[in-house]
C-alpha cells in the first residue's frame, strides 16, 4: 500500500540552470561565440521515488526561415531527462536511453511516474538507464508562471485576473491568426525535430543504434513508426542516418509501432476526423495555411489550451491540500468554455446538461474528489483522458447516464467501457476520495450502479491520485498540451497522399529493430492488437495509467509497464 507521501520541495522553489558540457551537468561558460545553445535545469520532486534525478534540458533547434515568424522559444527543443542519481553524469555513458513521444494532447510532464519507475527498476537490476520525455516543439508557446506558483488561488489570479506572478502579466491564450507558423508543423517535421535533438545531445550514431530505444504513447507509437522509416539526408541509400539505424530498439505503450492510424481509430475527439468532404493534401495545407483550418486542435468542450490548464489547476488543489473542501468551482469566473465544460464533465443526464443545474458548484467535493471526478474512468467521459485513480466517498453516488449511458453497447474507444458515476446529493455532505490502494478496503462502501454493477473494484484501480495530481501541477513541461497542431493529425490522416507517403523512405525500418508492446488491459486498444505483436497485458490499466500507475500496485506486486520496460532496457545490445 501507498500510504504515506512526500510533499517535498516543488522544481520552482530549488531549480539551477546549468549549461551541460558532453552530456554532464557542470556550472560551465557560454559557448565560444556567447551564446547559449543548451541549458538544462535541475528539477526538484516531492515524488516517492528515491534514486532517481530530473532535469529539464532545452536546445536550440531553429526551423527552417520558411516556418516564417514565430516566438523565439520556438527554436528550441526540449525534454525531461531522468537519470540514476548515483549513475554516470553523461547520457553516453547510461546503459540505455529510452526516448518517448508523447500521444495527443500530451506533453512530457505525463511521463513522469513511469520514467522514475523505469529508472528505479533498471537501477535494482544494476543497470544505469535514462528516461528522455519529449515535448513537442508547439508547447513553446504555454505559460507556466501561474501554475509554477505553487498556489491555486494564485493560480486563477494570474490567468484570469490579471494578476502579476514572478513580474509577468498572463498574455491570454494564443489565437489562430497568431499561429501560422505552426501551419507546417506536420508529421515530418515532428520526426525531423526527434533526429535533430537526438544527434544534437548523442552525436555518435553508432552509439545511438547501440543504446537508444525509441517510442512512445499513444500517438506516440504513430510517431515512432514514421521516426523508424525516415531518411534524413534526403539519399535512402546511404542508411546511416536512417531512423530505425538511430534505435536499439522501439518500445509501445497503449499503441502500436506503424505508420497508421487505424490502430487508434475511435480513440481520439471527433473534431480530429478530418471532414468527408474529399479534400486533399493540397487543399488541406492550403487552408491551414491560410488560416481557414484551425492550426491547432480546439472544441469549446474539454479541448482547448484554456481547459488543458485547468487540468493543472486542479493538480494544484489535489496536490497541496487533498483533504480540503474545494473552492476551485466557485472561484473560477464564469464564462462559455467553463461552463460547457462543467455540464459536460459533472451532468449525469442530458437534462441536467441542458438545464445546468444541479451545478458542479451545488456540490461539496474535497480538492482530490475534484480532481478525480476530472480524470477518472468511473467519472471522465473521454478514454484518452482516463486514469484509475479510485472512486468517489462520503455520501450517496449515482448513475452519470451522460454523454454515453452506462451498460449500453459499445467498444472501448471514445467512451471507454468502466460505468460512470456522479456524487447524487447537491449541498449535502462532503464528498470524498477513496484512493486506489483504499478501494475494496473493509470500510468500503462498494458503491454500485442501478443495475446492481459495482461501479469499480480493487484489480482495477492501479494510480495514486496524489501521483497523478503531482504530474499535472509539479512538472515544468506539461501533463497536457495545450497547442496540438492540427497538421501533425491531417497529415496522418492523408498517409495516402503523395506528400505524407514519401517519407516512409525504409518501410522495412518498422520491423528492423526489436519491438516492446505494452497494452493497457481496459485501454483504447484492447483486444485489437494481433497476437503476433506479443504485447504485454497490463490488466485493470486505463490509456493514461500506463504512464501513472503506482510502482506498487493493489496486489503487492511491483508495476508491470515500468518493470517489462526496465527488463527490455537490460536486453544485450545488439
Amino acid at each position: 500500500m501507498n500510504t504515506s507521501r512526500s510533499r517535498g520541495r516543488t522544481w520552482y522553489g530549488a531549480a539551477t540552470a546549468v549549461l551541460l558540457a558532453g552530456g554532464a551537468l557542470t556550472a560551465g561558460a557560454p559557448q565560444a561565440q556567447g551564446t547559449v545553445t543548451r541549458t538544462e535545469t535541475a528539477v526538484a520532486s516531492s515524488g516517492p521515488v528515491a534514486g532517481v534525478s530530473e532535469s529539464v534540458v532545452r536546445v536550440k533547434v531553429p526551423l527552417p526561415a520558411s516556418f516564417g515568424a514565430r516566438p523565439e522559444a520556438c527554436d528550441w527543443l526540449s525534454y525531461l531527462r531522468y537519470r540514476a542519481t548515483d549513475g554516470p553524469a553523461a547520457a553516453a555513458d547510461a546503459d540505455r536511453i529510452l526516448v518517448a513521444q508523447p500521444g495527443i494532447l500530451e506533453g512530457a510532464g505525463a511521463f513522469d511516474s513511469v520514467a522514475r519507475d523505469t529508472v528505479a527498476r533498471a537501477a535494482e537490476q544494476g543497470r544505469h538507464i535514462e528516461f528522455w520525455a519529449l515535448d513537442r516543439r508547439s508547447n513553446c508557446l504555454e505559460d507556466h508562471t501561474g501554475i509554477a506558483s505553487g498556489d491555486q488561488h494564485t493560480a486563477v489570479d494570474y490567468y484570469y485576473r490579471g494578476k502579476r506572478v514572478e513580474g509577468r502579466t498572463f498574455a491570454g491564450y494564443v489565437g489562430n491568426d497568431r499561429l501560422g507558423w505552426m501551419a507546417g508543423l506536420g508529421i515530418g517535421q515532428t520526426v525531423r525535430d526527434q533526429y535533430d535533438l537526438l544527434t544534437a545531445e548523442l552525436p555518435d550514431q553508432g552509439l545511438r543504434e547501440r543504446k537508444v530505444l525509441c517510442g512512445g504513447h499513444s500517438l506516440g507509437g504513430v510517431i515512432t513508426g514514421y521516426f523508424a522509416t525516415a531518411d534524413f539526408d534526403g539519399d535512402p541509400t546511404t542508411t546511416a542516418d536512417a531512423g530505425y539505424r538511430q534505435c536499439a530498439g522501439y518500445f509501445a505503450l497503449d499503441t502500436t509501432v506503424s505508420t497508421s492510424l487505424g490502430d487508434l481509430s475511435g480513440s481520439m475527439p471527433d473534431d480530429t476526423d478530418l471532414p468527408d468532404v474529399g479534400l486533399g493534401y493540397g487543399a488541406v495545407q492550403a487552408g491551414l495555411d491560410s488560416g481557414v483550418l484551425p492550426r491547432t486542435l480546439s472544441a469549446p468542450v474539454l479541448l482547448n489550451p484554456e481547459t488543458m490548464n485547468l487540468l493543472a489547476i486542479a493538480g494544484l488543489g489535489a496536490l497541496r491540500n487533498p483533504d480540503a473542501e474545494a473552492d476551485l468551482p466557485g472561484y473560477l469566473p464564469s464564462n462559455t468554455d467553463i461552463e460547457a465544460t462543467n455540464r459536460f464533465l459533472f451532468s449525469k443526464d442530458a437534462a441536467t446538461f441542458l438545464t445546468g443545474s444541479p451545478a458542479v458548484k451545488d456540490f461539496r467535493l474535497t480538492n482530490a474528489a475534484v480532481l478525480g471526478a476530472l480524470m477518472d474512468d468511473n467519472s471522465q467521459p473521454l478514454a484518452f483522458l482516463q486514469s484509475s485513480v479510485g472512486f468517489f466517498d462520503g455520501g450517496p453516488i449515482t448513475d452519470k447516464n451522460f454523454p454515453s449511458a452506462n451498460g449500453s453497447s459499445r467498444t472501448p474507444e471514445l467512451f471507454g467501457v468502466e460505468y460512470k458515476a456522479i456524487p447524487a446529493q447537491p449541498h449535502g455532505p462532503l464528498y470524498t476520495w477513496r484512493d486506489y490502494d483504499r478501494v475494496g478496503a473493509a470500510d468500503d462502501p462498494g458503491y454500485r450502479s442501478a443495475d446492481g454493477t459495482p461501479f469499480t473494484d480493487a484489480g482495477k484501480e492501479v494510480t495514486d491520485i496524489h501521483e497523478l495530481a503531482r504530474s499535472l501541477a509539479e512538472q515544468p513541461l506539461d501533463f497536457t498540451e495545450q497547442y496540438f497542431p492540427t497538421k501533425l493529425i491531417t497529415d496522418l490522416e492523408l498517409a495516402t497522399s503523395p506528400q505524407v507517403r514519401k517519407l516512409v523512405a525504409h518501410p522495412d525500418g518498422l520491423t528492423a529493430d526489436p519491438t516492446l508492446t505494452v497494452l493497457a488491459g481496459d485501454g483504447l486498444l484492447a483486444g485489437r492488437v494481433p497476437a503476433d505483436l506479443h504485447p504485454v497485458v497490463a490488466d485493470g490499466y486505463q490509456h493514461l495509467d500506463v504512464l501513472t500507475a503506482a510502482p506498487v500496485q493493489n496486489d503487492g506486486r511491483p508495476e508491470p509497464v515500468s518493470s517489462n520496460l526496465a527488463r527490455f532496457a537490460g536486453e544485450p545490445e545488439s
